[in-house]
């Protein structure tokens, strides 16, 4: 299997080079990737909760602008 590809710019000389990450690198982007896959996660979650929460204050006889007042 091959290793995602990088892109190196010198920025003195302009010199553009894509490689292999090496293993180092490869690690890093994966580091990266779960925790940006984990944030994901955490917001989908609230914003169910928050849904969950809206329903059962709606089931409580709040009308949807109460909720707006309440919840902004």
């Amino acid at each position: 299997m091959t290793n995602p590809i990088i892109k190196l710019v010198n920025a003195t000389t302009g010199q553009e080079v894509e490689r292999e990450m090496n293993a180092t690198e490869l690690k890093a982007y994966n580091v990266r990737l779960t925790a940006s896959e984990l944030a994901k996660e955490q917001e989908a979650q609230k914003e169910q909760s928050r849904a969950a929460a809206e329903a059962k204050l709606l089931a409580l006889g709040l009308t949807t602008e109460d909720l707006k007042a309440l919840l902004g």
